[in-house]
């Protein structure tokens, strides 16, 4: 089984890090205490329109993922929609927070073929490799952890990078 080049310890020691490292500027929000300790509460998440769609929502929680280092992201999914197939530059490890998160592998779009995953489940997306997921019947949101800087890659640049859930 593959977990990566880091190995499982070392995506271990990178979850556990993305809630305690504090980095400059990188919660502005949150609140911080003398010894570093992060803490945000639910209602001070700042959440803004995905640029490449508004419908799906954004969060940076630590880091940036613009730049280098470990970044903390939450992505909310309104019911029905979807990323198309895609790759990222680096390896991504995923939670699911809220709904049920569908999960797709390879370059073929085709939600009847994701796999379902509820509240609490992990995923590790392998840099390079392409998939594609999103919500069906109910809005999903999902945390984001990776080294940065992060990259999104379409497999087909004329497509949007979110459709319905509904089509193929």
């Amino acid at each position: 089984m593959r977990i990566n080049a880091i190995g499982a310890r070392g995506a271990l020691a990178i979850l556990a890090l993305a809630g305690a490292v504090t980095l400059p500027g990188s919660t502005a929000f949150a609140e911080v205490d003398a010894k570093g300790f992060v803490r945000i509460r639910p209602e001070e998440v700042k959440w803004v329109d995905d640029p490449a769609d508004a419908r799906v929502k954004r969060a940076v929680i630590q880091g940036d993922p613009a730049k280098p280092g470990i970044y903390v992201i939450r992505v909310r999914f309104p019911a029905g929609v979807m990323s198309n197939n895609h790759r990222h530059r680096e390896d991504r490890h995923a939670v699911v927070l809220q709904g049920t998160w569908w999960t797709g592998t390879g370059e073929t779009f085709d939600p009847s073929k994701t796999v379902g995953l509820k509240p609490g489940s992990y995923m590790m997306h392998p840099a390079g490799e392409a998939h594609f997921d999103g919500a069906k019947d109910e809005d999903v949101t999902i945390q984001l952890i990776g080294v940065g800087p992060s990259e999104t890659h379409k497999l087909r640049e004329k497509e949007n990078l979110y459709r319905s859930s509904r089509s193929k």
